[in-house]
């Protein structure tokens, strides 16, 4: 168990960008543990441990990466969505190692590819970026993450994904309401191809009973 006497005091004024840079910085010839990571994240570790997983997901049309995140992403929402104040990781994720080069990408990655989030976000509308609307965006993260999961369809729930994280993690209630506006925009959508598909085949199998039979 991590003596939270020892944890790092969170500056709530810090950007994400600068967050990941540090994790960089600090980290040993080892990198860090995902309890390390967690610990000094502190009352911003939700947001930024789902950012930070979401990332690479902004790859288009990849395949097995976000079948494999999409589990902890899960794990964290939901422990969002109940009200959870700390992060819950089994111990054998816990104690999983990201290398140093590993957080040295996702900061390089961070600085010259994500630097437009950081300028446009900003404290604002906090209403919908603190309590109670952190449930409410857990929920929208979640919706998204289903959905990731999907093959070939990773790219614009990941937007979704790391639109909602920022906004938690800059307390920008602008952030959060996009994010949740393109996660449920993704989910109708899918939902639409999907009935359609359906009913579109059921439609083609009866043409052929009659035509064929």
């Amino acid at each position: 168990m991590s003596d939270h006497n020892d944890q790092h005091v969170d500056n709530p004024h810090k950007s994400f960008i600068a967050l990941v840079a540090d994790l960089a910085a600090i980290s040993g010839p080892d990198g860090l543990t995902l309890r390390e990571i967690r610990d000094r994240l502190d009352e911003r570790a939700f947001g930024l441990m789902i950012l930070i997983l979401a990332i690479p997901c902004l790859v288009p049309a990849l395949y097995g990466v976000p079948q494999i995140v999409g589990i902890p992403i899960l794990l964290l929402a939901g422990q969002m969505l109940v009200g959870r104040v700390e992060p819950w990781l089994p111990e054998a994720i816990l104690k999983r190692r990201v290398t140093k080069a590993w957080l040295e990408r996702m900061a390089d990655f961070a600085t010259k590819r994500m630097g437009w989030l950081e300028r446009l976000s900003r404290p604002r509308l906090r209403i919908f970026a603190e309590g109670w609307a952190e449930r409410a965006a857990a929920f929208f993260m979640i919706l998204a993450t289903l959905t990731i999961v999907l093959p070939m369809t990773n790219t614009v729930p990941s937007v979704a994904l790391s639109l909602l994280s920022v906004g938690l993690i800059q307390r920008d209630g602008l952030f959060v309401a996009a994010g949740a506006t393109v996660a449920t925009a993704w989910a109708t959508a899918l939902i639409i191809v999907g009935v359609g598909f359906f009913v579109g085949a059921g439609w083609a199998v009866s043409l052929i009973a009659r035509f064929g039979g």
